[in-house]
């Protein structure tokens, strides 16, 4: 049997190719098979120059979220061409932003659930006009997002913000935040959130960057001491922030799944040449481990497929929450592998002495947080075990 896109799926693709292979600037062709922060522009700028344009001509041309209409970046493409272009993306390893959490998440967010006012604050999220911060995650609220303590008062016309949001990403460069809050103390965890506007040059607001192993500081800790905010500023309802926060998820996590198979594909086709230039392209050991990563990764492709076709029709995919899971711990899996097989050069970064100027141990670096951020192993477990399994609270 021999699976394959129809004509209309692949006149799709060939327009899609056409147009990266004008456009898309040198910049953007820097293929990378971990979420490293390693800039391509060379500016040394959270959000590079050469970024800002290309996502604009992406959202110009209709290429940067396909399934939306023409006034939100896209051209009407059907959900199965939707699903060519992020494979086509990410097989090219061509980014359309260096800043998700605009078009990822907080368009979805105020398309589904804002006022008019605040739908029209989507086309500049997507084109990166305004740059977006989310703030959901807290010292003590991880992955566990229900367990936030950051306090927003109503008094009159205006919310009053106290608390700590941490592992905001992009907090120093963001103008406006979507910010998770409890709006009451006194409901039970899921209950009681609401989600705030927030203009990130409102008084009282503290930033302090974070950095990670890589050295990389694109997220940082955010301070909320008395935070003005006007009440217009809600989206949705009152104490229904839980709901806005899976509608949120949810869309990130429809195509995310894209990238992270395309990536565990490239770096197995890293492992093979490593271990042809190494010597070991013939150890059994090896080849067993790398047959073995080949075929997850293609179980998690197909698996890809049918949350996919769930999301597209409606339905709820679990078998994103599996695939979050599955692909970090794997993709954790091939960098060590390739640390092991460069023997004692596993550790070095140096481009001069290294066989793959630190890919390798940066990944393992790097992949170390993707088992924690957008909900860690341990949560998405819990997940699986009640919401797929069936399986009850402990």
């Amino acid at each position: 049997m021999h699976l394959a896109w129809g004509e209309a799926e692949e006149a799709f693709r060939a327009q899609l190719l056409a147009f990266l292979d004008e456009n898309a600037p040198p910049e953007a062709r820097v293929r990378r098979d971990f979420a490293g922060n390693v800039r391509a522009g060379g500016d040394g700028s959270l959000i590079p120059q050469w970024a800002r344009e290309w996502q604009a001509t992406l959202f110009d041309h209709g290429w940067m979220i396909p399934g939306y209409p023409p006034e939100l970046g896209g051209r009407n493409a059907t959900p199965v061409q939707t699903l060519v272009y992020l494979e086509e993306m990410a097989t090219l390893g061509i980014p359309r932003s260096v800043h998700f959490p605009g078009y990822a998440i907080v368009a979805p967010t105020l398309l589904d659930f804002g006022t008019p006012e605040q739908k029209a604050l989507a086309p500049a999220a997507i084109r990166g006009d305004t740059v977006w911060c989310i703030g959901m995650s807290e010292p003590n609220a991880g992955s566990d997002l229900a367990g936030l303590q950051t306090r927003a008062v109503l008094d009159g016309d205006n919310f009053v913000i106290n608390g700590q949001k941490v592992w905001t990403s992009y907090a120093m460069d963001a103008q406006l935040c979507c910010c998770y809050v409890r709006t009451d103390p006194d409901a039970a965890k899921h209950r009681g959130i609401s989600m705030l506007i927030v203009d990130m040059k409102t008084p009282g607001i503290e930033i302090r960057p974070l950095r990670h192993l890589t050295g990389a500081a694109d997220f940082a800790e955010v301070f909320f001491t008395d935070v003005v905010v006007p009440r217009e500023n809600l989206v949705g309802n009152l104490h229904d922030g839980w709901r806005l926060t899976q509608g949120s998820l949810a869309h990130e996590r429809a195509g995310l799944w894209v990238e992270s198979v395309a990536r565990l594909e490239q770096s197995i086709n890293g492992l093979i040449e490593l271990a042809s230039r190494m010597g070991v392209a013939d150890d059994p050991v090896v080849r067993r481990r790398i047959g073995e990563a080949s075929q997850r990764a293609t179980s998690l492709r197909a698996l890809g497929y049918k949350g996919f076709t769930s999301f597209a029709q409606g339905s709820s995919a679990p078998e994103h929450s599996y695939l979050k899971l599955a692909s970090s711990e794997l993709g954790k899996a091939l960098f060590e592998l390739g640390m092991e097989i460069q023997g004692p050069y596993g550790t070095v970064t140096d481009e001069e002495r290294s066989p793959d100027a630190g890919r390798w141990v940066l990944g393992l670096f790097v992949s170390f947080a993707n088992t924690i951020a957008g909900g860690s192993s341990e949560i998405q477990r819990n997940i699986i075990a009640q919401r797929v399994l069936g399986l009850p609270r402990a």
